[in-house]
């Protein structure tokens, strides 16, 4: 496969109530056909849902610092931190102070949401698509 440029301006931006994703790579964008490269910002006091992938990601943080539970462990995070999620684990990241990352993972990742009622449906989240 040749090398492929994908230009800043292609860049896809998913707005969720806990974040900014904006997808650098991924198969719907070209340039791989298994991975997923994206950036993801969240703003001060913002916390995302509990879920768990079915996929190894990698989390590696640009700037601020956020807190990530991994099932029952706490893991404080600041810039230049990188975290490797194996698949299967819970995880809830949250930033009192704003925090930027860049993560990859296998395109085919599909999150499973996690209540107190239990598991939710198993989703393909877009920005990793």
């Amino acid at each position: 496969m040749p090398a492929v440029k994908i230009a800043r301006s292609e860049s896809r931006v998913t707005e969720t109530p806990n974040a900014s994703m904006t997808t650098l790579a991924s198969p719907t964008q070209g340039g791989t056909q298994t991975l997923s490269l994206w950036r993801v910002a969240m703003q001060t006091g913002q916390r995302g849902p509990q879920h768990a992938f079915d996929v190894e990601q990698a989390w590696h943080v640009l700037d601020g610092t956020a807190t990530v539970v991994v099932d029952t462990e706490t893991i404080d995070l600041s810039a230049g931190d990188t975290l490797v999620l194996p698949a299967g684990a819970q995880r809830q990241v949250s930033t009192e102070s704003g925090a930027v990352f860049v993560i990859t993972g296998p395109a085919s990742g599909v999150a499973t949401p996690i209540s107190p009622e239990g598991r939710g449906e198993p989703v393909s989240p877009a920005w990793i698509a």
